[in-house]
This record gives structure tokens, sequence and C-alpha cells, in this order.
């Protein structure tokens, strides 16, 4: 009988294919309302811009107001989300004192200057945060969310938060509710037309997602995780299966990823370790709820491909449309230039002799083949941070060797 390795158990074979090639983990316990096709049926015909606003001061007024908070703080990004909840926090409760955090991530395009006119407008401190090294403190990240995750941002975010406030709030949701991921949805409905079975549509979902994954994807798995391109289909079929138009079957399936399963577990975790209450307007499950019940059209404008429809009328409503650029990245760092600044160095100093390659989870001639290339793609860049991530988290959890204050530099 084989014996089987004890830290083989402590792994979860599919956790880490799904965080490697689709950048969220299903296993995850969510903490929003769980949401099937039924939920995107369109039953709205008329869009009411003062629903969308009253649900945003009501969960403002029960979240702030009454528990007397005086001040909090806000990730400020200067786009859409974060300044329209901004806004509502001055108008709902005027007398609230803002903190806003934004992020200057080194050798990226600097949108901090778009968020100080925004805190100009509104008379609120801001805090400028500038990271030169993103990946300096990604082992304490890591221990923290206990995930292999690599673009945890947020930690430095809610690091800073706490210095002025128990409470944070953020847009969070914004692009997944109310359709804000505009590149991808005129890339989708252009590979896909009415004959397209769910599983073609399947797989266009994922080349509309194409920095998640590489073209040799299955090659970076070592024989303890059994990749299979199959095994990625199956999670993503149901959300293309079903009666829904071909944007909502998008809207359902961008919900039920990275929103669902990263971004909010990972930001309520990082929270959660600095004693912060999360405040999230437009994850509110009436927003949720209505959101999903628009028709696509009131969301998205193909035409015009112009996403978020609803809050970029509330954002001309209240004058602040000209505050910001159309084009705007939110909190994004150039992790084509982290990866010559640190990155490649970084993770050759930590890949090179790599335990997960030792115990079989990685192949190690995948990392070999492309860690010393100097053109290196931005997908392969990611997925190397991805690795980097893994190894990271498997020598804090599995093999016990890491301290989570650990730098890397």
């Amino acid at each position: 009988m084989a014996l089987v390795n004890s830290r083989d158990m402590l792994v979860d074979p599919n956790q880490i294919r799904n965080i490697l090639t689709l950048r969220y983990d299903p296993s995850q316990k969510p903490l929003l309302p769980q949401l099937t096709w039924k939920d995107f049926e369109s039953k709205i015909n008329d869009l009411s811009l003062d629903f969308i606003e009253k649900s945003i001061e009501n969960y403002i007024l029960k979240e702030i107001q009454q528990a007397d908070v005086k001040r909090i703080s806000l990730a400020l990004s200067g786009g859409v989300d974060s300044s329209l909840v901004l806004a509502f926090l001055k108008k709902t409760i005027p007398e609230l004192e803002v903190d806003a955090i934004s992020i200057k991530f080194a050798d990226s395009v600097d949108e901090t200057k778009t968020a100080e006119k925004i805190a100009e407008h509104f008379g609120i401190n801001h805090h400028v945060l500038f990271l030169e090294n993103y990946l300096k403190e990604l082992p304490k990240a890591i221990s923290i969310t206990k995930l292999p995750f690599w673009d945890l941002h947020w930690y430095y975010v809610a690091k800073k938060s706490k210095n002025f406030s128990n409470y944070l709030a953020a847009g969070d949701g914004g692009d997944e509710v109310f359709g804000g991921y505009t590149f991808r949805y005129a890339k989708f409905l252009s590979l896909v037309n009415s004959r397209s079975s769910p599983l073609e549509k399947t797989k266009a979902y994922l080349k509309c997602h194409e920095r998640d994954n590489v073209i040799d994807q299955e090659q970076i798995f070592g024989e303890k995780t059994s990749f299979d391109w199959n095994l990625i289909y199956d999670q993503i079929l149901p959300y293309f299966d079903n009666s829904l138009s071909d944007l909502d079957q998008v809207f359902l399936a961008d919900y039920n990823g990275k929103l669902m399963y990263n971004f909010a577990p990972i930001n309520q975790k990082i929270n959660h370790y600095f004693e912060l209450t999360s405040i999230t307007p437009l994850l509110s499950e009436d927003i949720i709820s209505y959101a999903a019940h628009l028709n696509s059209n009131q969301k998205y404008d193909s035409d015009k491909n112009i996403g978020k429809i609803p809050l970029q009328r509330l954002l001309k409503k209240y004058n602040l449309d000209t505050l910001i650029p159309k084009e705007k990245q939110g909190f994004s760092v150039n992790t084509l230039n982290l990866w010559k600044s640190y990155g490649q160095k970084i993770c050759k100093n930590y890949l090179s002799d790599a335990r997960v390659v030792k115990d079989k989870w990685i192949n190690g001639n995948w990392i070999l083949k492309h860690i010393d290339k100097n053109d290196l793609d931005v997908r392969y860049v990611n997925k190397f941070l991805g690795l980097l991530a893994f190894e990271i988290w498997y020598r804090i959890f599995i093999t016990k060797e890491m301290k989570s204050d650990t730098s890397l530099s």
C-alpha cells in the first residue's frame, strides 16, 4: 500500500487549479447572496435612479449613522464607484469626517491625481499611499487571507485606513453588479452568435479573461494537480446553459466569479484582521437584487460600449462626471514594470527551489522554460506572480518554514 504524504492532505488540488486558472476559489464560503440564472431574468422595465439612491442612503444610515460613527476611511480610486459612495456618504451624513486613501504604484499609471480632485471637491482628507514594491509584504497578506492570491492590494488599503477609523468604505461590486467590464462585453459579443452552444460561450468567456491563464496553461501543473480544461469548463458552463440573453449570462458568470470568490472574501478577511467594519453600499442585498433584474441594455450600451449606465447617470446628476476620466482603471499595478523591478528577481529566488515543484504540484520545467525570458508577456508575468503566491502560501502553511513577517525584496 502506497503511503500518503501528510502534506498532500492539506492541499486541495481543485483549489490550486482554480486559483491559478480562474483567479478565484469556488470552495470559499460566499459572503454575498448566491444568485442563479433566474435572479438575472429581466423584470424591471423602467430604470429608477430614485430606488438606487434611496437604497444606498438607507444602507449608509443603517450601517453608519445608527452605529454613531463620526469618522470613516474610504478607498478612493477616483473612479465611478468609489466617487459615488463618497458622494452619498457626504449627502446622507454631511458632518461625517472622511479620510480617503488612494494607492500610487511605482512605474504604473498614476490615478491619484483624479482621486485628489474628487477629495478636494468634497473637502475631505486625502492620503496617498505609495507602494514601491507591491510584493514586499505578500507573506503577511497571505498569512491573513490563508489563500494563495498575489493581487492583495487591499491589505495595504486596510492597514493604512486603520490609522483613521474602524470603518472602511469602498465602491466594491460596481463593475460586477452594474456592468462595468465593457472591454470584455464587446469582445464576448464578437465571439458568439445565436447558434453558439453553452460550451462555445464558456470558451468565449474564458477568452475574455486571457490575463488569468496562458497558452500552455495545462503544462504548469504537476502530476498531483491533474489539470484538465474540462474541469474548468464544467464550473462555468451552467452560467451559459439557460435562457438568459448572452450578456445577462456574462453578468451572471461575473457575479459568481472573482466578486463572489475572490474580492469579497479576501477583503473581508483582511478587514477582519485589522478589526475594520466593511461599508459597501453597492453590495447591499437591495442593490444586488435590483441591479440583477435590470435589462442588460439598462446597464450596458453595446453601441457606445458604455457600462454602469445607472451609476453614470447618478454621477451626472451630482455634477461629478466631469471630474472622472472616461478610461479609469481603479487600483491597478503595472505588472510588467513590477516584474522588471522586483517580480522576476523575487520569483527566481523562491521558484528556483520551489517546494511546490519538489512536492509535484507544479511542473518545474514550465518555470525553467519561461522565467528567464526578457520579453515575457503580461499573461506569463501574472502567472508567475500566482505561482509565487502559491509557493509563499505553501511555505507558510504546509512546510511551515516561512514566517508571515518575511519581507520580499
